[in-house]
């Protein structure tokens, strides 16, 4: 068995595409590995700015011979599908294999060198790499035909064993020989084998494994920043990329200019990570210090304090123009801005930012007064404290309630009304800060900014606080608010988007998600059981939003562990649309099925469901026996009489747990009914007595969730 190299070496590959392009093209070999009946014992493929590697190791010398059968018309078609399937196989009418009526056609391919196997490969993984974004260079790129790579192509080393694989591609034939570094040793090397290819570049200032160069930025950085006595910012997006931007990285610690740390950490963090790719530091108080890592492609000579100097320069410019921007956005009151939102349109459909402004704010106002959003303890019906603020109304018309919301509620304690005026006053400030230069200069501190300008201008720490974080939570593992203004402004922010882009009928269709409701809904369930939340949602959404809710309800819980035909059985019985109170009676649900009780009494329930579809019964009248009833069935019916009211007390008071525990006595009557009583008797009122009680047993079970949703 033999090891085979293919390096393909051009100009500079993005970073952001390198780690997709190794994935593609240790594919792509491999389908074509899988067209000759092949298979590597294992492919490795390494990244670096001017080179895309493989290496598959354990490959034949040759394939061995195949026979393959291919499956055509039958006998009986018209002679043009018979023509057609001639051609394809290249075969004869004579040499088909007719069974059963049907032609079938085997093929014997011999075997083949591998070589000539990778020969025909190369050129084909080359044509068909599928780049984001690919050009076309030099002369033939007046043709369209010609070849197109993410960047000019430059060389091909294919090696099998130590032999050449000869191809060309382009014009570009393949050999042994490479380059290394493009500034330590420039000069062409020639690669023996797929053995000696890392090691080789090595030598020559290139490390080819871009995991092994993550972890020299990773650990020199650590020991840089804290020679220095300060504690490295982790960033894994900025590691990766700096380990795609270097063959020889080499980390390096610099300063900036410490009046810079009058401008917020995290502006200071995004303009040194977006604009020049560095890595910041924390001091020994955790706060971010005037420091830096930058990771040069180089080993200078002089330590690289040239490199540093530079850096530090363009970084003085990166941070004054956001120090200008900040400074400037000061200046204009947050409350000055939202009428400029009326001329950044939302959506064609839906208006503008202002437009949306206004729905969230009244939304937000109503989940406070309705009592949906709960305050901190002994803050019902006193005014919210707020040291160092000053609570300030909303400006115009905030009684309507939100389009989806119900009639408003009676007039709320002065202390609920004045939580109300902070969320409706955070709400109308939230979106203030788009059309501020730094948000413009940087979109992904919208809110963070708002932040920072309300709390400078004097606005309630709350309100300040609701400003800031209004977005979260974006994703999985982000913060989730649970001051009860920000989770007013949050939840109502996200709830507008999602009813609003579904009352237009734009809504999440198969891959297709262009405005993120499916992250929006996923946040609006996290802020709703993280904080327990107790309203029923149809009253805020429609029908098919709740639906919606329900599919992402499953995928949030799925990682949890919690069974998704759970959360169905319990949606199924209609009417449940308190979230918190729904998963409480899933995990109740999911313990019970688990147990013993709990798996004998679905098949229970499943067998009397069976038998009444069958029947078609839908109920009969409830009047005595005319029959002396079997024990079995009087066992039943006493246990029903029994369970029921336990069963649906319990589901009243949440107690979920007693609920299960009131159906568990229903295992063994209902296991000994089946065992020793004939439902579909041949006297007409024993079979409707005993399909009544079989229906009664069902019932009582969908009190607490429907057990024919649930699987197994």
């Amino acid at each position: 068995m033999t090891d085979f190299l293919l390096e393909l070496r051009s100009e500079e590959i993005p970073a952001r595409m390198q780690g997709k392009a190794r994935e593609d093209l240790a594919k792509l070999f491999a389908g074509e590995l899988a067209k000759a009946g092949l298979a590597a014992d294992e492919i490795v493929t390494y990244a670096t700015p001017r080179r895309l590697a493989l290496i598959a190791r354990g490959l034949p010398q040759a394939t061995d011979a195949v026979s393959e059968e291919l499956k055509g018309p039958r006998t009986s078609a018209p002679p043009q599908a018979l023509d057609g399937f001639l051609r394809k196989t290249g075969l004869t009418q004579d040499q088909l294999v007719d069974r059963d009526g049907v032609y079938f056609a085997v093929v014997d391919k011999p075997g083949r060198a591998m070589a000539d196997v990778l020969a025909e490969a190369i050129p084909a993984i080359v044509r068909a790499f599928p780049w984001p974004k690919s050009m076309r260079w030099g002369a033939a790129s007046a043709s369209t035909e010609s070849l197109r790579w993410v960047r000019p192509l430059q060389g091909i080393v294919a090696l099998f064993g130590d032999d050449v694989i000869e191809c060309e591609v382009a014009g570009i034939r393949s050999g042994a020989a490479t380059v290394g570094h493009r500034f330590h040793h420039p000069g062409a090397i020639t690669i023996g084998s797929a053995a000696d290819y890392v090691e080789k570049l090595r030598a020559c200032h290139v490390i080819v494994d871009q995991a092994e160069r993550a972890g020299i930025i990773a650990m020199g950085a650590t020991m840089l920043t804290a020679n220095a006595g300060l504690t490295l910012i982790r960033d894994e997006g900025l590691l990766e990329e700096n380990a795609g931007l270097t063959e020889w990285p080499v980390p390096l610690l610099g300063r900036f200019d410490p009046e810079f740390l009058s401008v917020p950490a995290e502006v200071i963090q995004l303009t040194a990570r977006v604009n020049q790719k560095y890595f910041v530091c924390n001091d020994s108080a955790g706060k971010l210090a005037n420091a830096f890592v930058c990771v040069a492609n180089i080993d200078a000579t002089d330590g690289g304090e040239k490199i540093v100097e530079g850096n530090r320069k363009v970084l003085a410019a990166r941070l004054s123009d956001a120090r200008f921007f900040y400074e400037t956005d000061l200046k204009t009151k947050l409350e000055a801005l939202p009428p400029k939102l009326e001329k950044i349109v939302f959506h064609e459909k839906l208006g503008t930012v202002a437009d949306k402004v206004d729905r969230v704010a009244k939304l937000a106002r109503w989940l406070v007064k309705e009592g949906i959003i709960p305050l901190p303890a002994g803050e019902e019906g006193a005014r919210p404290a707020q040291p160092g603020g000053k609570v300030r109304a909303g400006e115009g018309a905030v009684g309507d309630p939100h389009p989806s919301a119900p009639a408003a509620p009676p007039p709320s304690p002065d202390g609920r009304g004045a939580w109300a005026d902070l969320a409706d006053r955070a709400a109308r400030l939230a979106k203030a800060d788009l059309v501020t230069g730094m948000v413009g200069e940087f979109p992904e501190l919208q809110g963070l900014m708002g932040g920072y300008y309300a709390a400078a201008q004097g606005e309630a720490p709350r309100v300040a606080a609701a400003i800031r974080d209004h977005y979260k939570p974006v994703g999985q593992g982000d913060d989730v608010p649970t001051d009860p203004v920000t989770v007013a402004v949050a939840l109502a922010d996200k709830l507008d988007s999602i009813t609003q882009f579904f009352a237009v009928d734009l809504k999440p269709s198969g891959s297709k998600d262009p405005f993120a409701l499916r992250r929006s809904a996923l946040g609006v369930l996290a802020i709703i059981l993280d904080n327990r939340l107790r309203f029923p949602l149809r009253s805020a959404v429609s029908a098919d939003v709740l639906d919606f809710f329900a599919d992402r309800l499953k995928v949030q819980q799925r990682e949890a562990g919690v069974r998704h035909d759970l959360i169905d059985a319990v949606f199924a019985l209609g009417g449940e649309d308190d979230l918190v109170r729904l998963l409480a009676r899933v995990h109740a649900l999911q313990a019970f099925v688990a147990s013993e009780n709990g798996k004998n009494l679905v098949a229970g329930y499943k067998r009397a469901a069976n038998i009444l579809k069958k029947e078609a019964f839908e109920g009969a009248e409830n009047k005595p026996l005319s029959y002396m009833p079997e024990p079995a069935e009087e066992a039943l019916r006493a246990a029903l009489d029994e369970a029921e009211p336990k069963a649906k007390a319990a589901v009243e008071a949440e107690d979920f747990e007693g609920a299960m525990a009131a159906l568990a006595s229903l295992r063994a009557p209902i296991d000994a009914f089946f065992e020793s009583v004939t439902v579909n008797d041949t006297d007409p009122d024993k079979r409707l007595s005993r399909l009544a009680l079989l229906a009664r047993m069902r019932d009582a079970v969908h009190a607490v969730a429907d057990f024919s949703k649930i699987e197994g």
